[in-house]
């Protein structure tokens, strides 16, 4: 099977709490691929609609939707945004042997791997569009950044992909993109822009980017729902040593089939906020239970938390995210001190 085939195969049999079975089409561990040119011009479909593991909201979801009109908390869970974990330090020293992560907030991590720094979806804004200003500061300053050696980008959601944040890079710093995305960033004259597909790879002074996919979708017009890809990223160096971002994503099948192609994750850094209510946000995002199974699908040794305690963007308690990932670690059996339950602004070091 070629990747391509591969990457355009969804599964939309799913059980709460069980991975679906992978599907007889995909040998079980399928060699990865040769990484492809940086910077290379490609043609896409107009479309990614096919790579959806779930519909769209449809007319009766948004009436709902709107009937119910639960996108924030009450006063009740906005109330403990003072006791929101922030402890901003310096970022720790390291060489091109350690991996570092220090979370800026949100889904925005400044990642050191194999000498290289690579932001993931750098939000530094304090506001981004339709949603109130960012609860906690950034964990780190702009202006205490290493040169910035790459950029990945998970999706194009506001919260993800943030135009003034990006501003502030050179336009020759290396972009990783999905597939669909490198235009936006032409536009900007970003002069580096590598866009993958699904289980495709590049790499940058020997380290390896690999874009794997999520349960999510794309859109940030009113006319280009779909036209670009969506999905997360294993950065792997030349020791073997390997960090899963998720980006934004549901719970499913794709994280066993992350953790059978790409075994010995080291840390995952997954999305556990934003997930109430259930019945619309449960197809794109993780609830922190599901987090934990997650981890456990991927194989991974250590989990991050993230995607909360930065923007108000559901209606869940502000707070609960954090106390629900711990009692579903606990709850697994799993080492605590593989629970990277960090602080915004926080580092931690392999």
């Amino acid at each position: 099977m070629t990747q391509q085939s591969e990457s355009t195969t969804t599964t939309t049999t799913q059980e709460a709490g069980h991975p679906a079975p992978p599907s007889p089409l995909a040998p079980p561990y399928p060699p990865l691929a040769e990484p492809r040119p940086l910077a290379e011009r490609r043609v896409w479909p107009r479309t990614f609609h096919d790579r959806l593991t779930a519909p769209l909201p449809g007319l009766k979801a948004m009436a709902r939707f709107a009937r119910e009109g639960a996108v924030r908390p009450g006063p009740e869970g906005l109330v403990d945004i003072p006791r929101l974990p922030y402890e901003p330090g310096p970022l720790p020293r390291v060489d091109a042997g350690t991996v570092a992560v220090t979370w800026a907030g949100h889904a925005s991590w400044v990642i050191r791997i194999g000498g290289l720094t690579v932001l993931t979806d750098p939000v530094w804004s304090r506001r981004i569009l339709g949603t109130p200003a960012r609860i906690t500061p950034v964990g780190v300053p702009w202006e205490a950044l290493p040169r910035v050696d790459a950029v990945v980008i998970s999706h194009n959601h506001y919260d993800h992909l943030d135009a003034p944040t990006l501003r502030r890079l050179p336009r020759d710093t290396p972009v990783f993109v999905p597939a669909g995305l490198a235009r936006w960033f032409h536009r900007r004259r970003f002069t580096r822009v590598t866009e993958l597909d699904w289980w495709e790879a590049a790499q940058l002074d020997g380290v390896r980017f690999d874009f794997v996919p999520s349960h999510h979708w794309s859109k940030r017009t009113l006319t280009d729902t779909c036209r670009s890809l969506w999905g997360g990223w294993v950065l792997t160096d030349q020791q073997g040593q390997r960090v899963y971002f998720a980006g934004d994503t549901g719970y499913g099948h794709w994280f066993s089939r992350i953790g059978r192609r790409y075994p010995g994750i080291d840390l995952a850094l997954l999305p556990i906020g934003a997930y109430d209510p259930r019945w619309w946000l449960s197809d794109v995002h993780c609830d922190p239970e599901e987090a934990v199974l997650a981890v456990q699908d991927l194989g991974a040794t250590r989990m991050a938390p993230m995607h909360w305690a930065t923007f108000v963007l559901s209606a869940e308690p502000v707070l609960e995210p954090l106390t629900r990932v711990r009692a579903a670690w606990d709850k697994a059996g799993l080492p605590r001190e593989n629970l990277w339950d960090m602080p915004v602004g926080a580092s931690k070091v392999l």
